[in-house]
């Protein structure tokens, strides 16, 4: 069983913001829950170094394009690394690999007859890079960023997109889990019921020089969106590694923000047509976060810095805040009192404090050992009942990329443990030795719930994952085990030593006195 899933490759005129982070966290959790699954991952992401904003952004820095492209990597590869991706793969555009792909694809398509020179004329976005027809701009400016546009003539090459408008749209109509959720589907299916015209795939060297030069024609530059869609098969040896790419291809799962859905349910899914190339599986456009119901920009003083509330609350914190927060899919708003109302109430107090108080009553009436249980009662086997039905439920959950879900069906098991120790009252069973066997029973299933809570949130918080199991003095490595059998009730060994370490998630003490703006 394969699974090949990607990010976008990101843009480096600036440095990365929480969209960035929030696709990457989500397509890691996705990577790390198929890998427990016993699938072949392939997790690609990666950055968008080419086009006229990079080189913009470079000439207001002074530095030349490709010294800021390589800055502007390391500060993505840098918080990939902080929050804990698992990424098999980071693609750059400026890489000799993609570069001779993209040509070869240019190539491959010239001859084809589906890639063509004409004289063109219209609006044209600069911080989209996309040229605009007249009765596309909704007040005179770009409908997408609502920028201002410029008017723009000029000799350029087109690729035939609008050959393949028809075979698209029924496509869609025949796979309706192609693209996802299904508003999104609807929303491109209505896209195309308009005459969707070829693409510009060009742009000339004298206005733009930063890019990858069109193989028939040295004095055109690649245009940015047709170079980096591209990046999804350079990666995986298309064109010059047969077996690499015949293991990986299709891809199953693109994860995208919604402003990006048109680039790739249009145009890399008639690229991959025009190729005569199997299209990716599943499209999954996401929302976007805004800040107290306002979109994110520096010029607002709102832009929310991942690196800084990484330092601040930790890492897993903010990955379990992003994934919980906000059904995947749709728009979220950041608050500092909200990520912090999450620490302290699901994270602090739950599950922290559940972990404490079980291994300190191993500690405390078991000399630090596991005991074994004996007898089983109606409360433990509701208990048990209870962990099997999440199991069962989080599989559907985690295809449909319902993180939310799943981390709130997780956190009820967490609750339900909690009143299990509550009712079952431990500390008054220690007080005669009539109830010894009924002691280790309780405290046996209630350190049993801990390793399968530590097993089923590692995908989204694994330094958390590793950190209740090594507590509960597991020597098997989390991210090694056989999920079909770790997720068995009975998987803690009676015996084991536990070894009490760090709190898990120290109360946030914060004045909000914001009004939660970053």
């Amino acid at each position: 069983m394969k699974f090949y899933i990607t990010t976008p490759i990101y843009y480096v005129n600036d440095i990365p913001h929480i969209g960035h982070a929030y696709t990457t966290v989500a397509a890691d959790t996705v990577a790390r829950y198929k890998r427990f699954r016993g699938f072949k991952v392939f997790f690609l992401t990666g950055t968008d170094e080419h086009g006229q904003k990079v080189q913009q952004a470079a000439e207001k820095r002074g530095v030349a394009p490709d010294r800021h492209a390589d800055e502007f990597y390391i500060a993505f590869k840098g918080l990939w690394q902080k929050l804990n991706i698992s990424n098999d793969d980071f693609i750059r555009t400026t890489e000799d690999r993609h570069k001779r792909v993209v040509q070869d694809v240019l190539q491959r398509l010239f001859e084809k007859g589906d890639i063509y020179k004409e004289n063109y004329e219209g609006w044209y976005c600069l911080s989209d890079e996309r040229f605009w027809m007249e009765r596309d701009l909704k007040e005179g400016n770009c409908p997408d960023c609502n920028r201002k546009v410029e008017y723009i003539k000029e000799w350029n090459y087109f690729f035939r997109m609008s050959k393949y408008q028809n075979w698209l749209i029924q496509y869609i109509k025949d796979n309706p889990k192609f693209i996802m959720p299904e508003s999104k589907c609807n929303e491109v299916l209505g896209f195309l019921e308009k005459p969707l015209g070829d693409l510009c795939i060009s742009r000339p060297k004298e206005r733009l020089s930063w890019g990858i030069p069109l193989p028939f024609d040295e004095n055109y530059i690649t245009y940015v969106w047709f170079d980096a869609l591209v990046n999804y098969i350079s990666a995986i040896g298309f064109g010059y590694n047969k077996d690499k790419f015949e293991e990986w291809w299709p891809a199953d799962r693109h994860l995208i923000g919604k402003d990006i859905l048109t680039t790739h349910s249009v145009y890399w899914s008639t690229m991959l047509m025009a190729l005569e190339l199997p299209l990716s599986k599943n499209i999954f456009a996401h929302g976007w976060w805004t800040v107290n119901g306002e979109k994110m920009s520096k010029s607002k003083g709102n832009f929310v810095n991942p690196n800084e509330i990484i330092d601040k609350y930790g890492v897993d914190q903010f990955r379990y805040f992003l994934l919980r927060e906000v059904p995947f899919g749709l728009d979220g708003d950041f608050s500092r009192r909200v990520i912090v109302g999450r620490i302290n109430s699901d994270l602090a107090n739950n599950l922290g404090n559940l972990l404490s108080r079980v291994l300190n009553m191993v500690k405390r009436y078991f000399d630090s050992i596991v005991p074994p249980p004996s007898e089983i009662k109606d409360d433990d086997s509701l208990l048990i009942k209870k962990v099997e039905e999440i199991i069962e439920d989080i599989e559907p959950l985690m295809d449909s990329l319902s993180f939310s879900r799943v981390l709130t069906k997780i956190w009820g098991f967490i609750d339900e443990t909690n009143r299990y120790v509550d009712h079952s009252a431990p500390w008054a069973l220690a007080k005669s030795d009539v109830n010894r066997e009924r002691l280790g029973t309780v405290i046996y299933n209630s350190a049993e719930s801990l390793r399968i809570i530590g097993l089923l949130i590692y995908p989204f918080m694994p330094n958390t994952g590793r950190e209740i199991w090594n507590q509960l003095g597991i020597k098997d490595r989390i991210e090694n085990c056989n999920f079909e059998e770790a997720k068995k009730w009975g998987g803690i060994k009676s015996g084991v030593e536990i070894k009490i370490g760090k709190q898990l998630f120290p109360r946030v003490e914060e004045k909000m006195d914001t009004g939660g703006k970053s």
